[in-house]
């Protein structure tokens, strides 16, 4: 795993907001492509089997959560407890998520943590860094087969599906160009579709179910707003209600896996795994640690101690439970740190993405850099 200093595309502010909108050539670029990260195709290849391995052990852990009811230690509100119960058993297909790594080449990769609810990052992931590659050449290829993995899966939940589909997200540029992407993939799988603000979604009180701003009812939808938010909103009981005959995705069983809970869980089920790191709910008798909030998003409110030295990132989610978990070996050069985002569809690793910093906190300003395999 090398970083690679290049030329940038004569025109790729243009190129690079083709597949999306302008967040990826502000002032103080998003998307880089003065730099690339080289790795070897058995570098992938170990990123790829850890991705697999993981998420068959967050499987197994979402299953040991559900038997043994230990739903209070990931702080689940009770309401939610039997419809997670209920779309588990059922098995209500999921689609997509995706593990943040620390990975430097040297070892194996260490799950950071688990983004299986509403993982962001996809366009730049699967579009914009291939679309780099083709024009550049640089390289011999990229473990990148995540647009063609995201059309077969929606081709093969389609006969699941009752109606047509809506994908619904928050109106800001990130949210809404993974979910308008993702949209386009289920379209190229031949799914009817609409695209809809998720503060425009209305509940019919006569015929009670969810609406969109024509009436029409919403049987399936693909949300990009986490369940917590969901459960926290004054319709959140029809919400549970009509999770009975209404399609989410995500489904609600993965809120399970996007709570940073789960890490301490994950150890303590698989205890020196080689693709985990020692995580708890209480202090460790470490010199390095990183203490992050069970809900935490971007990197707000994480800390990580190394000896007498602290660095800690503001946000808004400082009020809650926190899990402690050791530090992992992020690559990093005197000037940056990087964290590999691994992609999971339909049960299968998908690819890649990754972010860079110059702290090793990847927050929602880090930066977003292509990877080859040469």
């Amino acid at each position: 795993m090398q970083r690679r200093t290049h030329q940038a595309r004569t025109h790729w502010t243009s190129r690079a907001e083709q597949p999306g909108p302008s967040f990826h050539s502000t002032p103080d670029p998003y998307w880089t492509e003065t730099a690339h990260y080289r790795f070897t195709l058995q570098e992938i290849e170990v990123i790829e089997s850890a991705t697999a391995e993981l998420h068959h052990l967050c499987l197994q852990a979402v299953d040991h959560i559900i038997r043994q009811h230990r739903f209070a230690e990931l702080g689940i509100p009770e309401k939610a407890i039997p419809y997670i119960q209920q779309a588990h058993n059922k098995q209500h297909p999921t689609i997509l998520g995706r593990f943040d790594l620390a990975y430097d080449g040297s070892g194996p990769p260490k799950l950071l943590e688990y983004n299986a609810d509403t993982p962001t990052m996809l366009l730049e992931s699967s579009v914009i860094q291939w679309e780099w590659h083709e024009d550049t050449k640089i390289g011999d290829d990229q473990f990148n087969s995540l647009h063609d993995k995201l059309i077969a899966r929606w081709k093969g939940i389609q006969p699941r599906l009752h109606g047509d589909l809506y994908f619904a997200a928050q109106a800001v540029p990130e949210d809404w160009a993974t979910i308008a992407y993702l949209q386009d993939t289920a379209v190229q799988a031949g799914i009817p579709s609409h695209l809809i603000a998720i503060d425009q979604i209305g509940w019919n009180r006569t015929r009670q179910y969810f609406v969109d701003t024509q009436e029409r009812p919403i049987i399936a939808c693909h949300k990009l707003y986490p369940w917590e938010w969901l459960l926290a909103e004054e319709f959140s009981e029809q919400l549970l209600a009509t999770t009975w005959e209404m399609q989410w995705l995500e489904p609600i069983w993965k809120m399970l896996l996007s709570n940073k809970a789960i890490l301490p869980i994950l150890w303590e089920l698989f205890p020196d795994h080689p693709n985990l790191l020692e995580a708890s709910f209480t202090p460790l008798s470490r010199p390095d640690v990183v203490i992050k909030p069970f809900l935490s998003r971007e990197g707000a409110n994480v800390t990580i101690r190394e000896g007498t030295q602290s660095i800690q990132t503001p946000g808004a989610y400082g009020n809650q439970p926190s899990i402690y978990q050791a530090r992992g070996p992020v690559f990093h050069d005197e000037h940056r740190f990087a964290v590999i985002g691994s992609w999971i569809v339909d049960q299968q690793a998908a690819g890649m993405g990754i972010r860079e910093d110059t702290s090793p906190i990847t927050r929602n300003t880090s930066r977003f850099v292509p990877h080859v395999i040469a």
